[in-house]
């Protein structure tokens, strides 16, 4: 590996004396990235990276000096080739000797081969991950924006990171999109694409796709918007920065999260955005000059709102609001005011938080497509948090009347290879079936289960039970659950297992929900049907395949 150590450059003795200012170090970019070795033990000091006296990035990080670090991170420098960058860190400075620059990522070899690394839902390469943010397709690319640290496996220098994909499954990584500025750090928020040029800003045919975004400071929480003119890959913050400032309307700093959306009907923009108790709805023609128009209660963070059809038809349709917990409202809504009809309901619970739909899907496609933040915990690797898998969702008609269901998106399919299907088998050789399988850390079952009493039924996993369904008092982990047949007797799920994450899709999507893979490993190994005489009418396995190459 060809290093370049900078031990030499650096301009403040290392004499184990706290130094009165920031240890500072010079560089000659040459290389493509700067890895940084990180250490839990150590305490965060605040590096900047300076170029012709313009301070261009600034960041919170655990440096060590010491030969063993947790994991190292990375900075991408390819903007600053060529140039000359200062470097200050206001921690320990024995750490600066060992940061070098390379044309890889320090461990590169084994990046995506990690011990707990998912094999088919997204993580990043380095460092923590929240909240999705921007979720947009354009122009054949389905774009996930996320809240990122990049040089911590934990929640800190919020940046929006950015991945493309082409089909919804497979992700390529891209550098950050937004940086922590002058008006804090950056914060949730969505993306559209202004194809009618409202902003100004659209380019030689090519629209603008415009950021929305909460820039995050101790004292306050504003709203900001962005543009890229190359497909997201690069950014420009709008100079007027911010478009909404509402600390004085609310007294509440707790003031983000904008979710913008174009309302056809009347020709505007609308911007959701939680404010205090609930969400408030903005109305604009030019994405920039904001006003308001109303506030509902009953929801926290990450807003959304749109219009489903209901069974397909859309000549009736109603509108679905939400917010980060997953609890919608079903109503109606004229441009400026939701009215709500029906709710609150839950249609998932478990890991998922703050999850959000794409903007922009053509029309021929039609779907509204969600993902949502996996609050999974990745102990000791150099990332953490997950994606869970995009999801398709679709109002239907139930007994109670119209319901949210959210099943797997269709090209999840693509991931499949059939190990088996398997017709009317007890529990004991349910599990024999299964007893090849439990080591495997990619799997998706497909099961119709029967009780044959009033009672309890499931499926473990050492231990850690997937499914635990009791007829009688109608839950399903814990969870009031009551099956569009009162009187059935069966449950059916579809379940994807990958090496960190469950996910449960009930009753072809009526409910859903989220874990940890937590084994037991004092319990019985391997999957483990369990109830009184039941019996598994239908049970399909697959492997599922790496999204990574």
């Amino acid at each position: 590996m060809n290093r370049k150590i900078l031990l030499a450059t650096i301009c403040i003795t290392l004499s184990g004396i706290p130094t009165a200012r920031p240890a500072e170090v010079t560089l000659d970019v040459t290389k493509r990235y700067l890895n940084l070795p990180v250490s839990h033990l150590e305490e965060g000091g605040r590096m900047t990276l300076t170029v012709d006296g313009e301070p261009r990035r600034s960041f919170v990080l655990r440096l060590t000096a010491d030969d063993y670090a947790d994991y190292w991170v990375f900075c991408d420098m390819e903007e600053f080739m060529g140039k000359t960058v200062t470097i200050t860190y206001d921690g320990d400075p024995a750490g600066l000797a060992k940061i070098y620059q390379d044309d890889g990522i320090h461990d590169q070899e084994s990046l995506y081969r990690e011990l707990l690394r998912p094999g088919y839902h997204f993580t990043a390469r380095r460092g923590w991950i929240n909240d999705q943010n921007g979720l947009v397709w354009h122009d054949g690319e389905y774009h996930l924006f996320f809240q990122h640290n990049p040089f911590e496996r934990e929640w800190e220098n919020m940046h929006w990171g950015h991945a493309v994909s082409r089909d919804l499954i497979h992700w390529e990584e891209l550098p950050e999109a937004l940086y922590p500025d002058d008006l804090g750090t950056m914060f949730s928020g969505s993306a559209v694409i202004d194809h009618n040029n409202t902003a100004g800003y659209n380019c030689g045919g090519e629209p603008a796709m415009i950021a929305f975004y909460t820039a995050a400071s101790d004292q306050r929480q504003v709203q900001c918007m962005a543009y890229s003119l190359d497909k997201g890959r690069t950014w420009t913050k709008y100079e007027g920065n911010p478009v909404i400032d509402s600390k004085e309307k609310w007294n509440s700093r707790d003031t983000r999260d904008p979710k913008v959306f174009r309302y056809e009907p009347a020709g505007h923009w609308v911007l959701l955005l939680n404010e205090r108790d609930g969400h408030s709805i903005y109305i604009s023609t030019d994405l920039k000059n904001w006003s308001y128009q109303s506030h509902i209660t009953g929801f926290w963070e990450c807003p959304e709102l749109f219009e489903l059809p209901v069974d397909g038809d859309p000549n009736n349709t109603m509108w679905v609001m939400y917010g980060a917990s997953g609890t919608y409202m079903l109503g109606d809504f004229d441009g400026r005011v939701f009215t709500p009809l029906h709710g609150k309901y839950y249609y998932t619970s478990g890991a998922l938080y703050a999850a959000q739909t794409f903007s922009n899907i053509p029309a021929e496609d039609g779907r509204r497509i969600q993902i949502g933040w996996g609050r999974i915990d990745h102990s000791g690797m150099p990332f953490n948090g997950l994606m869970l898998l995009p999801t398709e969702l679709t109002l239907r008609t139930t007994k109670e009347g119209p319901r949210l269901y959210s099943v797997p998106v269709r090209e999840t399919e693509r991931l499949l290879e059939s190990l088996g299907q398997w017709e009317d088998l007890t529990a004991a050789e349910a599990n024999e079936v299964m007893r090849p399988y439990y080591a495997a850390d990619r799997l998706v079952i497909r099961a119709r289960i029967e009780l044959s009493h009033a009672t309890g039924a499931g499926l473990a996993l050492e231990g850690q039970n997937i499914i635990d369904y009791d007829l009688n008092s109608n839950t399903l982990g814990g969870m009031f659950y009551s099956p569009q047949d009162m009187t059935s007797m069966e449950l059916s799920a579809e379940i994807y297992i990958d090496r960190t994450s469950i996910e449960v899709f009930v009753d072809g999507g009526v409910y859903s929900y989220s874990m940890e893979r937590n084994p037991r490993w004092d319990a019985p190994q391997g999957y483990i049907f369990w109830g009184n005489d039941i019996r598994i009418k239908e049970l399909e396995v697959y492997t599922v395949d790496t999204i990574w190459e």
